[in-house]
C-alpha cells in the first residue's frame, strides 16, 4: 500500500524519510548495481524501502530551500546549470566534480570508446528533433512552449526514460529519474517526481534539490514568455515517488548517526 505524507518543509519530510528507510526497510541480494555483476560481493546487497513517496511543499526561496534540503554543494547547483544550460551535453563536465566520483579506471566502464555515458539527463532533457515512431522528439522546450499554450494541461511531462532503456539489452545503465511532470492549478505549479532507484546517503537529497530548482526554473522560463499569465504564479508541491528507496546494507546504522 502507498501512503503518501504531506509536509510543510524539506527538513522534516527528509527525517520521516530516513526513518522509515532504517525502520522498515528490508535486505536484498544484489546481483547487479550500475550495470557491472556484484553477486559474490555481500557488501554491496541493499536495505531497501519499496514503494516510499512524500509530497512536500517548494519554497520559491532557492536558500531557503538550501537550508532545509542540504544538498551537497556547490556541485548541485553548478550540475543544475549544466542540465538546464540548453545543450544535450554527454559527458559534460560536473560528474566529475560529484563529491562520490572516483577517479579511478573502474569508472570507464561506465563510458563508451569515445568517452560518453549510456545517458546524461542534459541529452535526455534537451534532446534534439529526432524522428520517433510517428513524430519528432521532443525536449524541455516542447514542454514549456505546451504550457504556454495550454496552462492547465495534463500533458507537460518531461521523461528522462527512453524506449531505448527498455530491457537494459546492451547491459547498459539506464536512468534512475523516470521523468518530470508539472501541472498548474490555481496559481501554482506543482511537480511530479516518478524515480525508480534512489539511494538516501548519494543521491536523495540532491535529486529533492534539483527537481525543485527545475520546477522555480520553468516558472521563471514561463515568466519570461508570457508574464500576464504567470506573474502570480508559484511553486506548489514537490510529489516525489521512490520504487527502491534504499542504501547499502552495511550502512544501514549510519542512519541514526546522521546529523544534517
Amino acid at each position: 500500500m502507498l501512503l503518501v505524507r504531506y509536509y510543510d518543509d524539506f527538513t522534516t519530510a527528509i527525517k520521516q524519510a530516513k526513518w522509515a528507510l532504517y525502520r522498515y526497510g528490508e535486505l536484498v541480494e544484489t546481483n547487479y548495481w550500475q550495470a557491472i555483476d556484484v553477486s559474490n560481493n555481500e557488501q554491496l546487497n541493499m536495505w531497501e524501502l519499496m514503494n516510499y513517496a512524500l509530497s512536500c511543499r517548494v519554497s520559491p526561496d532557492i536558500n531557503e530551500l538550501r537550508e532545509q534540503i542540504r544538498p551537497n554543494l556547490p556541485w548541485a547547483d553548478d550540475h543544475f546549470m549544466e542540465r538546464i544550460g540548453g545543450l544535450p551535453l554527454n559527458p559534460g563536465e560536473q560528474y566529475k566534480n560529484w563529491p562520490f566520483f572516483k577517479r579511478q579506471k573502474e569508472n570507464d566502464r561506465h563510458r563508451d570508446d569515445e568517452g560518453k555515458h549510456s545517458h546524461t539527463y542534459m541529452e535526455r532533457i534537451w534532446t534534439p528533433a529526432l524522428n520517433g515512431i510517428r513524430y519528432k522528439f521532443g525536449n524541455l522546450d516542447d514542454v514549456i512552449n505546451l504550457l504556454l499554450r495550454d496552462p492547465n494541461t495534463r500533458q507537460a511531462f518531461l521523461p528522462i526514460w527512453f524506449p531505448e532503456d527498455t530491457g537494459a539489452k546492451e547491459r547498459q545503465r539506464v536512468p534512475c529519474t523516470l521523468g518530470y511532470h508539472f501541472m498548474h492549478r490555481k496559481g501554482e505549479m506543482h511537480l511530479w517526481y516518478p524515480i525508480r532507484s534512489c539511494d538516501y546517503f548519494r543521491h536523495f537529497r540532491d535529486d529533492i534539490y534539483m527537481a525543485c530548482r527545475l520546477l522555480i526554473w520553468v516558472i521563471e522560463k514561463l515568466k519570461t514568455k508570457d508574464l500576464e499569465t504567470w506573474k502570480n504564479v508559484k511553486p506548489g508541491y514537490l510529489h516525489m515517488h521512490i520504487y527502491s528507496f534504499h542504501i547499502f546494507a552495511p550502512e544501514r546504522n549510519l542512519l541514526l548517526k546522521e546529523e544534517k
